[in-house]
Order: C-alpha cells, then structure tokens, then sequence
C-alpha cells in the first residue's frame, strides 16, 4: 500500500475483446476506445397559431405561440401581453366581435383555460392608457378653471395672490401636484405588478 502510485489508486484496469485485450495499454489511456454514443429525443413543443388584433382592427399579428405549464397546455398571456403593450386580452371572433378577457395567473402570467396543439385561436388586445392623455385633461381643465377665473373677475382675487406668493401661479402648483400624484400611482402599480 506504501509504494503505490497515489494517482492511481481506485483505477480498475479491464481487459476485453471490444479493446483487443491489449492489457499492457497505458494507464492514461481511456478504457473504452470510442466515446460512447448520446441519444437524444427531441420532442415538438406544442404550438397555436394566434391572430392578434387590437382593439377590432387586424389582425396586427400572425404567429405561432409555444403553450407552457405542467402539461403543455396552457398560453403565455403576460409575454403576449408585455410585447404588445396591452393592458387585457379577450377572446374574439370577427363576426361577433370581442368576447370573454382571458383570465391568467399572475404568479406564471399563463392562461387558466387550456388549449390544445395545433389550435387557431383569436385574440383582441385592449391597449394600455397612454400617459399623455390623463395628464392633457387636466392640465386642460385647470386653465380652463384658472382663465374663467381671471376673465370673471376684474382684478385677482386676494387669496390668488397669497397662495402665488409670488413664486409660482397656482395653476402650475396644482398641475405639477396632479402630475405627481398620477407618477407616484403608477410607479406603485407597476412595482406591484413586478412583484416588488
């Protein structure tokens, strides 16, 4: 045991007719001449074919989409979803129109209702609220406000002039409160969304 070659020890030296018995081989050789042989199954991912409009109009889009979860069997709405920039998706028939939101998980973002292989499907997509449009309205109705204001009266109100103190006119103060207020809502939504 003393003189042994420490690098060898646990090796198992083999002798067959598959490697020509050759028993005075190096060491450092491999015992199995050829690498063995990998087998690897390839299995089809299970697909729909989805045409996507939005709002009505389209399609917008044709593609084919992989179906997720346990059993293969489920569509990956929050990737649709994100992509597109859509808020809800509902299901749609060109006819008839919009029909029932289809209705995810929000841990995996897939659908509840399963679909199968090879299925068709059509999708409608609600597009999210553009930022600009909420902060135009107000900003809109506050000078609108601010103006009657000032046409009505003949001289500024005395309460208009404390409140500006002389820095800002209350009309900006209450625009630049609004637009905070909608930022800090939608950062806190988008968080919770994230999961944060």
């Amino acid at each position: 045991m003393e003189g042994e070659n420490p690098t060898t020890a646990g090796e198992i030296e083999e002798a067959s007719p598959i490697d020509g018995g050759d028993t005075t081989a190096d060491e450092s050789s491999p015992l199995l001449p050829n690498p063995p042989r990998t087998r690897s199954v390839r299995t089809k991912v299970p697909e729909v074919e989805v045409h996507l409009y939005r709002s009505g109009k389209g399609p917008i889009h044709v593609f084919k989409s992989g179906l997720g979860g346990w059993e293969q069997d489920q569509l990956e709405v929050r990737e649709i979803l994100d992509k597109y920039g859509f808020k809800s998706i509902f299901a749609f028939n060109a006819e008839t129109g919009r029909g029932v939101p289809i209705r995810f998980n929000p841990r995996n973002g897939r659908s509840l209702l399963s679909y199968t292989d090879g299925s068709v499907i059509f999708i409608d997509g609600e597009p999210k609220d553009s930022l600009l449009k909420p902060i135009t309205k107000i900003l809109l109705g506050v000078a609108v406000i601010t103006f009657l204001i000032v046409f009505v009266m003949k001289e500024t109100p005395e309460w208009m002039q404390k409140l500006s103190g002389g820095r800002f006119p209350p009309w900006i103060l209450a625009c630049i409160v609004i637009v905070f207020t909608r930022m800090r809502k939608r950062t806190r939504d988008f968080l919770e969304k994230r999961g944060h």
